[in-house]
């Protein structure tokens, strides 16, 4: 942090408020004579705030008797208007009791001036007042820095995390003869569903980045098994099945609640509502939210989108399909939700199609 400077105190912005108009002159008369350059001066409460709430000042010099309203409830509007900030109160008092002073301290004053005025001690507390606002607002304004990096470096470390969270995502695809626009729709189908079924904003947003994971497994899978374009042998089936554990394996161990709903969603997503699925058939409720969500993104994306071994499938045919598997590969009242936010998830679709050969 810098220091404050002379000149800083010398230009810094001080109120003087005393409806004796005597005692405005002579402070007045004062700071211009030791140099201070702005200088501003009110005869009332109400005059003053207002002036205040204009633009705050680095010292305020208040006078306690005053008609309307006096000094102890403009202190109290001005600590309303800093909050937690530093109300630079310097009282301008005749009473020396101890009483008045206690409640000055406690109504927000940070030193006193007695009257009547000597020089030398207007001229130092003001110093002293002025050079700890000014230190104050350094502080602050370094600390809203200080926090906008920290803001801006989070942020970024959040984009970079999710960026490779996606590329892996995509590194299983591409070995699988997909693309990375799959990734992309079926997360998005995802959140939507997930949105409709009742998770929060946040719910959603975290099943929307952590679901690319989701065949991350398939890097375990032998090239002859994972690309073989024709029907699996049965051997051959067990050993592709074993990806969905792979996956979790892989995802499994980190603290981020990020890779915990990634590695859930990597070993659930090939279970099935009537049991028969894989890697432990898991049943109805038994499954992960999350895990039933993304079985219905996932297969409904697989069936209407060209691989290099398959053709797309129509779309009713895909919808017919879905229909079907309801109560049997899908959760019943997911598979109504997805045909209630069907317009929303063909318009995902249709905004990450696959680019047209050639």
């Amino acid at each position: 942090m810098e220091n404050v400077t002379q000149a800083d105190i010398k230009n810094a912005r001080i109120l003087i408020v005393d409806d004796e108009s005597t005692n405005l002159l002579l402070l007045e008369k004062i700071l211009r004579m030791a140099k201070y350059l702005n200088i501003t001066c009110a005869s009332s409460g109400e005059q003053a705030l207002h002036l205040y709430r204009e633009a705050p000042f680095d010292a305020v010099l208040l006078d306690l008797n005053m008609p309307g309203m006096n000094g102890f409830e403009m202190m109290a509007e001005l600590q309303r208007i800093e909050g937690k900030s530093y109300a630079p109160v310097l009282v301008l008092t005749a009473q020396s009791d101890s009483a008045t002073k206690l409640q000055a301290l406690k109504s927000g004053a940070k030193d006193f001036l007695g009257k009547p005025f000597d020089r030398s001690e207007v001229l130092t507390r003001i110093h002293n007042m002025v050079e700890v606002r000014l230190l104050h607002n350094q502080l602050r304004d370094q600390n809203k820095i200080l926090d906008e990096k920290v803001r801006e470096r989070t942020h970024e470390l959040e984009q970079t995390r999710l960026d490779i969270i996606r590329r892996l995502g995509r590194a299983a695809e591409y070995r699988d003869n997909e693309t990375g626009l799959h990734i992309i729709r079926m997360s998005r189908f995802s959140q939507l569903i997930g949105l409709a079924a009742g998770m929060s904003e946040a719910e959603a947003e975290l099943l929307l980045n952590a679901s690319p994971m989701h065949d991350i497994g398939k890097i375990g899978i032998p090239d002859h098994i994972l690309l073989k374009p024709g029907k699996f042998e049965p051997h051959e089936w067990e050993t592709m099945k074993t990806h969905a554990a792979i996956g979790a394996d892989l995802l499994t161990g980190e603290q981020f609640e990020l890779m915990h709903h990634a590695a859930e969603i990597a070993l659930t997503h090939h279970e099935k509502w009537d049991g028969s699925g894989y890697p432990r058939g898991l049943k109805a409720e038994d499954i992960p939210l999350a895990g039933r969500i993304v079985a219905i993104a996932d297969v409904f994306d697989a069936l209407t989108s060209s691989r290099p071994y398959k053709r797309a499938w129509p779309l009713e045919e895909a919808l017919d399909f879905m229909r079907e598997q309801s109560g049997r590969h899908f959760d019943p009242q997911l598979i109504d939700i997805f045909f209630a936010t069907l317009p929303k998830i063909l318009e995902v679709r249709d905004a990450y199609a696959e680019p047209e050969a050639g």
